[in-house]
């Protein structure tokens, strides 16, 4: 299936572009690349020689690309394979993180990830609005109350401040009940989560963590393992999302993801309601409920970095 777990970082590299590479091929038509066919096809898409011919490229190269024996090829090269493919941007972009030779380093014992405690502070100050920050696993690293009571109000509020409790709201997506229920098109939410978790899983092919995450939820959820199978690949940052909440019945709801400027993966998530609609009158329903009217407390782990960051400053 891919799943990255259990292989070594140049394994799993080359396994995950040649994927990549045989799922566009397979969905591109001789009709599609303006070339005429010849006899029958044992299997969908363009042969490897049609596409290496399109991308200006020697048959015998493109095979060894796919097949992950050929782990320097140019910017040039992938530029071409990606026009041959007629590969969108996200797609371009992920092609090309995946060609990219995986940087062999020391590995380090790894330090749980925190929010930093001055996201921490904006996102409480968003009281009206439902926020979520998130790790690059789409681990929760902190919430406001409403974004809690939006999204897992039957999760402790300090959760995210204890790393092994942490909710993942790609987990909770697949193997949570309750979540299961609160989105109304299920199908439409899952498809996006994997799209989202290829295209970070593509950028950040030597995190163990994120590949046993991956390997977890694969194993767990068929649903999962099929979407991920598929290879799709979409930067989603705006849309519109519908819910089923337990409390305060159906919400539509606008939603904008927030790349944070740093080299973390940290982003967060927000959602709004149009003014007046029944969904901003459900909304403010919930901003009332007591799981969103507790005074918000910055989790322990924000803390501590704003203490250390203030004690680094403090030094000479």
């Amino acid at each position: 299936m891919g799943t990255m777990e259990g292989m070594n970082g140049a394994d799993a590299a080359a396994g995950a572009l040649g994927e990549f590479l045989r799922s566009r091929r397979a969905r591109l038509t001789p009709e599609d690349a303006g070339i005429r066919s010849y006899g029958a096809r044992r299997v969908p898409g363009l042969r490897r020689e049609e596409l290496a011919q399109l991308a200006g490229v020697s048959a015998t190269y493109y095979t060894r690309l796919e097949q992950g024996q050929s782990g320097n090829a140019s910017e040039a090269v992938i530029d071409a394979i990606a026009r041959a493919l007629n590969l969108e941007e996200d797609e371009r972009t992920h092609l090309h993180d995946l060609a990219r030779p995986v940087r062999t380093k020391r590995r380090r014992p790894a330090r749980p990830d925190a929010a930093r405690a001055g996201t921490v502070r904006l996102i409480n100050a968003m009281a009206e609005v439902p926020a979520v920050v998130m790790g690059r696993r789409s681990e929760i690293l902190a919430w406001n109350r409403l974004g809690h009571a939006l999204l897992a109000g039957h999760h402790d509020f300090d959760a995210p401040s204890r790393p092994l409790e942490r909710p993942n709201l790609t987990r909770m997506l697949f193997l949570d009940a309750h979540t299961r229920e609160l989105y109304t098109r299920w199908d439409e939410e899952a498809a996006r989560a994997v799209a989202s978790l290829r295209l970070i899983a593509g950028r950040y092919r030597d995190d163990r963590e994120l590949a046993e995450l991956v390997g977890e939820l694969t194993l767990k959820s068929d649903d999962f393992a099929s979407l991920w199978a598929g290879h799709p690949v979409h930067n989603c940052l705006s849309g519109v999302k519908q819910f089923h909440h337990p409390e305060v019945g159906d919400l539509e709801l606008g939603f904008e993801v927030l790349h944070l400027p740093d080299d973390a993966g940290h982003r967060i998530l927000t959602y709004t309601s149009i003014p007046g609609s029944p969904s901003d009158a459900a909304l403010r329903l919930l901003a009332g409920h007591p799981w969103a009217t507790t005074t918000p407390q910055e989790p322990i782990s924000a803390s501590r970095n704003a203490a250390s960051s203030k004690t680094r400053a403090d030094l000479p």
